[in-house]
């Protein structure tokens, strides 16, 4: 008798931990799922474009914008106010905001899409283009001193065994200073790579980094001027 309530008292103990287990893996799996369908591919509600040019006032540690609504990738973005970040696109090289007649335009990945992606950022530990190369890329480079690039630009590769293997890095001098371009390879599973221009001032604690179709690199001075010109029309100092 006393070995079969032994035995109850274990089954008992162990039934209440079952339950509270149970519910802890449902909770996981519901996250999961929430979370892959929020990372999942495609368009999002959140990121639907407007061909409005309605100005929006924005306001980005104690920077003042005003941009027209249909610059402004993010929906909730367009009601103003203040921000910690904006995402803003347009059509390179004259740098249009979007529009129904050119919709296509802004949806296509192609390879030589002339859409730019511009991201204005709160970023406190932004580091100047120096500092960047020296501290977070070149410890990764093969050749630290890089090498003669196209375009007037200095390339630098990285070593096979690092996590941008599968992407060149280039270094420019435009007329803010140095300019580093991070640009994928293309490759048959990227037959459509970027360059991104990362950490560029904007303002204490305020920077922005914009991202276009490798197919431009070529024209870099004419994209970092071109952004450069879309910000300052924005901008209400």
């Amino acid at each position: 008798m006393a070995r079969a309530a032994q035995d109850q008292d274990e089954i008992h103990q162990h039934s209440g931990w079952l339950i509270p287990l149970g519910i802890g893996f449902l909770i996981l799996a519901l996250c999961g799922l929430f979370l892959a369908w929020y990372l999942r591919p495609g368009p999002r509600p959140h990121a639907a474009p407007t061909s409005q040019p309605t100005p929006v006032r924005l306001s980005l540690r104690g920077l003042t914008l005003v941009v027209p609504a249909n610059y402004i990738e993010n929906a909730a973005a367009r009601h103003g106010g203040t921000q910690d970040g904006v995402a803003l696109t347009a059509i390179f090289p004259g740098m249009e905001g979007y529009s129904a007649a050119r919709a296509n335009v802004f949806r296509s990945n192609a390879p030589d899409s002339p859409v730019i992606h511009i991201l204005l950022r709160a970023d406190p530990g932004a580091l100047a283009a120096h500092t960047r190369l020296d501290r977070i890329y070149r410890p990764y480079i093969e050749t630290p001193g890089g090498t003669p690039g196209p375009f007037g630009l200095t390339r630098y590769t990285f070593r096979s065994d690092s996590g941008y293997a599968r992407n060149d890095l280039y270094a420019g001098t435009g007329s803010e200073g140095l300019l580093l371009f991070l640009c994928q390879r293309a490759s048959p599973d990227l037959p459509s790579p970027n360059c991104i221009a990362i950490d560029r001032p904007l303002g204490p604690d305020l920077g922005f980094s914009y991202r276009f179709k490798r197919a431009y690199l070529g024209r870099w001075r004419d994209v970092a001027m071109a952004v450069d010109g879309l910000i300052a029309r924005f901008a209400k100092r």
